[in-house]
């Protein structure tokens, strides 16, 4: 425990240059389809826009991705950490169930901040822990979309300081 804690304190060191990555995992490019009142009817291609032209309004730059395959989104996290500034991450149910996602953050040197749209804290007993939390700068859930352009802020604020 004290390693994942003095490992996501380390990734407020010196900021990198380059893009802010936004990751999301498992069945969100089914947003605004998949149960819209957990979810809402807003879909992922309306949250990209929006965490764009925030993004744009910091002065900053996003990768904004999706994929449904746990490995794919393990090699993206090493990428933001070799490319990036920073990463916003949705895992989705990876959060939950992936050790790997938990060892691939944790070896990243940039600022992470994990999000989900639903309050997982109020959802099923399974939800409620997320491997990914203890490897993060924080933690945005339950606020719904706007969840993304919160953890964006919180990353930007982050990253001046750095």
């Amino acid at each position: 425990m004290a390693t994942s804690a003095k490992t996501a304190s380390a990734k407020t060191g010196p900021a990198k240059v380059g893009p802010i990555y936004v990751l999301n995992g498992p069945n969100l490019n089914l947003l605004g389809k998949r149960e819209p009142h957990i979810y809402g009817t807003e879909g992922l291609a309306g949250i990209e826009k929006r965490v764009k032209e925030r993004a744009k309004a910091l002065g900053h730059k996003i990768e904004f991705r999706q994929t449904n395959s746990e490995g794919e989104l393990i090699t993206w996290i090493q990428e933001a950490g070799a490319k990036g500034a920073g990463l916003i991450i949705n895992p989705a149910a990876y959060s939950h169930t992936s050790i790997g996602l938990h060892d691939a953050i944790a070896a990243i040197d940039v600022p992470v901040v994990e999000v989900h749209i639903s309050n997982i804290h109020k959802r099923e007993a399974f939800r409620h822990h997320s491997y990914v939390s203890s490897v993060a700068l924080g933690v945005i859930c339950g606020l719904g979309p706007i969840g993304y352009e919160l953890a964006l802020e919180a990353l930007a604020e982050a990253l001046k300081k750095a």
